[in-house]
């Protein structure tokens, strides 16, 4: 899946990463953990099966950046009467439109597609009757491809998404924000739905957090307007989101507008995560040879996080290191760059002076890094420049168009955080 292998400096050490690297993106692709449960008209679950040709009519919701890739796979297993799918702009799923709506939204910024498919969801699901069924597959991304902002303006929820973005705050804490301006987030998409239905997710988030998928569109909500608040509060952006929304989650936090659901609607289940991957690279590093460790669930800050790997890094006993998660950076210059190249370039400043070589690799699963058409990027310590300036202003794409290792896979329609590896071998 990775494109441009010939145009990174390699060596034998960059090779092998970049072999347990494709291993982990392999590995992310949904439709191999559809199988599983999908099968002819029948869903299987662990203790029970749901037979659907016992409904009237079956419907389906794909929303996500895996939308695409998960209706190719299902759509070819069930009979739908109709559905709506979600994709990225770019995303062009091979599926019959005569049967499914496809609406490409805005990401990472919602757009006004993204409005209307909040509109077209809900009018959707409220027109279901008690003898149809919907399946839902959800996955990251789907938090700016679908919204129904509460009380304030497109252009408003644009703004609260950018700040959010450049924050510093985690999935989670963004997620929290996000469910209380929503009027489809936190599981308020399906409360009116008529009928049953399943949903199943990509996670994207650490620790599996179903309400912080896609924001929780088909869960519920265990957080409240309180601790919204609580976060503007914590990231100081008091006075960097709109009034509107400020507005909102005060009014929330006084009682004066109903809280998220707090009851489960339908059954979520979880496909594959960030570890589903990182466990299969472990798998893949061992067989070429190398004693390997695996450190997963990174949701901290950049500085922490890099401490970490740095720390495991040099102290391991083991010669790989396999990483996986998804580091929060606080965006103060005005560079190109994204959280998997800033921690290439982090580490290799931290490393570049250890009695160790070290090459090191991070990319996002979903092929996008930031703001620039680059997965991540892979270096190593043998090389002697310096990146600080470049770190300084946000500018780690720079560092790596200059110097080579930009990793290029496209866009990959999956996205289970970012992972990445680390060789130790001697001077």
């Amino acid at each position: 899946m990775i494109k441009n292998p010939s145009k990174l400096p390699l060596n034998h050490n960059s090779r092998d990463i970049l072999k347990i690297l494709n291993e982990g993106m392999i590995e992310s692709i949904p439709s191999t953990h559809l199988k599983k449960y999908i099968l002819k008209n029948k869903i299987k679950l662990p203790s029970s099966q749901i037979d659907l040709q016992k409904f009237n009519r079956v419907f389906l919701v794909a929303i996500g950046k895996s939308a695409g890739n998960m209706t190719e796979y299902v759509s070819k297993k069930i009979n739908f009467e109709s559905g709506i799918v979600v994709v990225p702009k770019g995303i062009v799923p091979k599926i019959d439109t005569s049967t499914f709506e496809v609406i490409t939204s805005g990401h990472p910024l919602p757009n006004h597609n993204s409005l209307k498919s909040g509109k077209s969801l809900i009018k959707f699901l409220n027109n279901t009757t008690k003898h149809d069924f919907v399946l839902f597959l959800i996955s990251g991304g789907g938090s700016a491809l679908s919204v129904l902002p509460n009380s304030i303006s497109l252009r408003d929820k644009i703004r609260v998404n950018h700040e959010l973005i450049r924050s510093g705050a985690n999935i989670n804490e963004i997620a929290c924000i996000r469910k209380h301006l929503s009027l489809i987030k936190g599981g308020r998409l399906i409360q009116k739905m008529n009928c049953n239905g399943i949903s199943f997710l990509v996670s994207d988030v650490i620790g599996d957090d179903i309400g912080s998928i896609a924001s929780g569109l088909t869960f519920y909500d265990k957080s409240t307007f309180s601790d919204a608040l609580r976060i503007v509060k914590k990231f100081s952006l008091e006075h960097k989101l709109p009034k509107s929304a400020l507005s909102v989650l005060k009014s929330g936090s006084n009682g004066e507008i109903p809280e998220t659901p707090k009851k489960l609607r339908i059954k979520n289940i979880i496909l594959l995560n960030n570890l589903t991957c990182l466990t299969k690279m472990k798998i893949k590093s061992k067989k070429l040879g190398y004693n390997t460790t695996i450190i997963s669930n990174i949701d901290r800050g950049i500085d922490d996080v890099t401490k970490h790997i740095v720390d495991v890094a040099i102290k391991s006993r083991n010669d790989c290191l396999v990483f996986g998660g998804e580091p929060t950076v606080n965006v103060t210059g005005n560079g190109k760059g994204g959280r998997n190249q800033e921690l290439v370039l982090r580490l290799y400043e931290k490393l570049k002076s250890n009695k160790y070589n070290f090459t090191i690799a991070s990319i996002g699963t979903d092929g996008i890094d930031g703001n620039t058409k680059f997965a991540g990027s892979i270096f190593s310590t043998e090389y002697k420049y310096d990146g600080k300036p470049y770190l300084k202003n946000n500018d780690s794409s720079s560092f790596f168009k200059k110097f080579g290792g930009l990793i290029e896979t496209g866009v990959t329609q999956n996205n289970v955080n970012d992972i990445g590896v680390i060789i130790r071998h001697s001077l």
